[in-house]
């Protein structure tokens, strides 16, 4: 019937391109949809080249023609476009830009208000469906990378007239939580399964949440209201895994080479302290007060015995003219004089007699010998003439 109908072969549909996917073999598969209907549309890559002039994108509102038919596989029919144009924006897409910039305007996106992701966090908080590729994904890639993280999971509904409230309940219970960091999002998919993100609420409890926000709604190409109020966002949810958890083996490796690095500086270090030490200690042994000393206490050693040697040859010396003069002072001597037979008299006094008239009859006398005094009295005195050698040569 469809094939035989002449309407059919040629026909224009305008709406709302959603759930659009650029094929590796070059063909196009979309819906477009409208207020009360949706239909499944085809572009084979033979066509893109005449009847598109332009990337088709969710949310733009375009006027597809070509022909129906029925997909036999799947018994269902679909648009087999040849020709599309552009139409306009759709309505979901002109509300996306409207609260976007509604938004921006009052500087949710600001980078000023982004938190930093903490590098090494212990527990991991997630917002997403408790089904699904994306929650399996963020477990299996954080597991991973760290054995030992802990993860918190809120069960949201991420689809549907209830799915912003519920995921704003799931932000708020783990904002009060042990995580460290908070990773909402879901799988792909069309712009009208991902409006939950899209939603005010939402993004006004990713704004107000103390704890990091990753976002990780969709595909890479899938862009949300989440995306730009969250702290950072990911393209896909194995992504924000990867940023929000560390790798446990790295860390333990980067730990050890730290370690290895730390030795190595701290024996560096020390070889360096202990040269400057022996040099120091150098430096000091020839500065020091106590060097000095010691070097002028040999030296005082050494004029004490330049001075005793001084004095043993001074004292040698006077002690030579000492015995010289003593032989002189020997010859004028009167004791030696004494020793060949003469004597010395004198009085009590002391006084020594040269001559009779210095002395008179019954004087006490004292008469030195060479051994010893004599003690005597004089009884008198008479003259006698000695000749002296003069008188004899006379």
């Amino acid at each position: 019937m469809f094939t035989q109908d002449f309407l059919l072969r040629q026909i224009t549909v305008r709406g709302e391109v959603s759930n659009c996917t650029y094929h590796s073999s070059g063909h196009i598969y979309f819906t477009l949809k409208d207020k009360g209907a949706a239909i499944s549309c085809v572009m084979f890559a033979g066509d893109r080249a005449r009847g598109l002039s332009f990337r088709l994108a969710e949310g733009l509102e375009v006027k597809a023609t070509g022909s129906v038919s029925v997909y036999e596989r799947d018994g269902k029919y679909q648009l087999y476009a040849k020709q599309i144009d552009k139409g306009g924006a759709g309505a979901l897409y002109e509300k996306f830009e409207e609260l976007k910039n509604r938004l921006r305007e009052t500087g949710m996106f600001d980078d000023v208000y982004k938190q930093p992701i903490p590098k090494y966090i212990h527990t991991l908080g997630v917002v997403t469906a408790p089904t699904g590729a994306a929650v399996r994904d963020i477990i299996n890639v954080a597991t991973r990378r760290n054995p030992h993280i802990q993860i918190i999971l809120f069960p949201a509904i991420v689809q549907g007239e209830k799915a912003a409230e519920s995921i704003v309940r799931g932000i708020k219970a783990l904002s009060g939580s042990e995580a460290e960091t908070i990773i909402v999002g879901r799988g792909g998919g069309s712009i009208e399964d991902l409006w939950a993100f899209n939603e005010e609420i939402v993004a006004q409890a990713i704004f107000d949440c103390p704890i990091p926000i990753i976002s990780a709604v969709g595909h890479e190409t899938d862009t949300t209201i989440a995306d730009f109020v969250s702290d950072r966002r990911a393209p896909t949810p194995s992504a924000a895994a990867e940023l929000a958890v560390f790798e446990y083996d790295r860390f333990v490796q980067d730990i050890r080479d730290y370690q290895d690095a730390l030795r190595g500086r701290i024996d560096r270090l020390l070889r360096t302290l202990d040269q400057d030490t022996r040099r120091y200690a150098e430096v000091l042994r020839r500065l020091s007060p106590e060097g000095r000393i010691r070097d002028r206490l040999l030296k005082m050693d050494q004029y004490e015995d330049a001075l005793r040697s001084l004095m043993d040859d001074r004292l040698k010396g006077m002690h030579h003219l000492l015995d010289v003069d003593v032989e002189r002072l020997k010859g004028l001597s009167p004791l030696d004089r004494l020793r060949t037979g003469y004597s010395y008299v004198s009085d009590d006094d002391g006084r020594n007699i040269k001559s009779i008239e210095g002395v008179s009859e019954g004087d006490d006398l004292r008469i030195y010998v060479s051994d010893g005094l004599i003690k005597a009295k004089c009884e008198g005195t008479e003259s006698v003439l000695f000749l002296t050698d003069n008188s004899k040569s006379d």
